[in-house]
């Protein structure tokens, strides 16, 4: 049974930064693409950057290219995002996600429709 468990929210000052983590369970992750997609209560769940299974490829969204990093150590089961220049518009509920299918993370673009597997959210917010 496939398990995600986010980690790292909290409140920030704008400028400032975060990381959030997903503990992973439940199947081979290294297999796994993964990714991390927020959502604004009332509005679309939103990709926020996806990461092939060896770390080969990486997709940003282009409203956090450059300020958001997203990285995974497969040897703790554990994805990352870490987060710097943070602005209130970024302000959401941030989940973890994964596909067990390669194509998500090797196409450009985040669709989260490709994704099966999800964890309950952390939050995020960002004042002004």
């Amino acid at each position: 049974q496939v398990q995600l468990v986010e980690s790292g929210g909290g409140s920030v000052q704008a400028g400032g930064s975060l990381r959030l983590s997903c503990a992973a369970s439940g199947y081979t992750y290294s297999n796994y693409c993964m990714g991390w997609f927020r959502q604004v209560s009332g509005k679309e769940r939103e990709g926020v950057a996806t990461l092939s299974s060896g770390g080969r490829y990486k997709y940003y969204a282009d409203s956090v290219k450059g300020r958001f990093t997203i990285s995974r150590d497969n040897a703790k089961n554990t994805l990352y995002l870490q987060m710097t220049s943070l602005k209130p518009e970024d302000t959401a509920m941030y989940y973890c996600a994964a596909s067990s299918s390669w194509y998500p993370c090797a196409t450009p673009g985040i669709r989260i429709a490709d994704f099966g597997y999800w964890g309950q959210g952390t939050q995020v917010t960002v004042s002004s």
